[in-house]
């Protein structure tokens, strides 16, 4: 792990940076690909969702996946939706419920069998996100999860967990965006290389 007090210039954070990025366990990123792509094959859906910057990088993420495969050779488009983005739900839930119930009381309303509950959480601690991911996996869906630190309570809930071995939050959520990209080019040029009679069809 590294101290958050030993960066005070651009050229430490980025070597701090780079020192992370290459202990990424990148079969588990792959991995992940290949359950996205299932998914989409499948016609299941995906639903995305965390706090903060991995609220934001939620939105990010299901706009690549969304809108940048959709039309690569004839495929069916994905199915996917981040949880984070209906303000006047979250806060209503927020509100009437709990801030832990804003993922999860959505998660109720839609989520099946097969579909992927995909949570993001630098601590991996979020307690709406734990329990958006219990009622992902009591559903039977496949529960995926990016984190960071030592992974939280996240990484027990997880089908597939990837911990950036970092306790800075900024390196954490650099390399989240990073893994999110890798992951679309990953499965944007499988979907690509598919001869067109074998493409899926929407």
């Amino acid at each position: 792990m590294d101290n958050i007090c030993e960066i005070s210039d651009s050229r430490s954070y980025f070597e701090e940076l780079q020192r992370v990025a290459i202990n990424l366990p990148h079969e588990t990123i792959h991995r992940i690909a290949d359950e996205l792509l299932k998914a989409c094959d499948s016609g299941r859906r995906v639903y995305l969702f965390g706090n903060g910057g991995s609220a934001s990088l939620a939105s990010h993420f299901a706009c690549d996946l969304g809108k940048g495969t959709a039309y690569l050779n004839g495929g069916k488009r994905f199915r996917v939706l981040a949880l984070t983005d209906n303000i006047p739900v979250i806060t209503a839930w927020a509100n009437d419920a709990s801030y832990e119930d804003i993922f999860s009381e959505q998660l109720k309303s839609f989520v099946q069998p097969g579909d992927i509950a995909f949570a993001i959480s630098g601590s991996g601690n979020s307690k709406n996100v734990l329990k958006a991911l219990a009622v992902a996996r009591e559903a039977g869906a496949l529960a995926i999860g990016i984190s960071g630190f030592q992974g939280g309570k996240m990484k027990s809930l997880c089908d597939l967990c990837v911990v950036v071995p970092s306790s800075n939050m900024q390196v954490i959520e650099d390399l989240h965006v990073a893994m999110a990209h890798s992951i679309f080019r990953i499965v944007s040029a499988q979907m690509s290389s598919r001869p067109l009679a074998e493409a899926c069809t929407a």
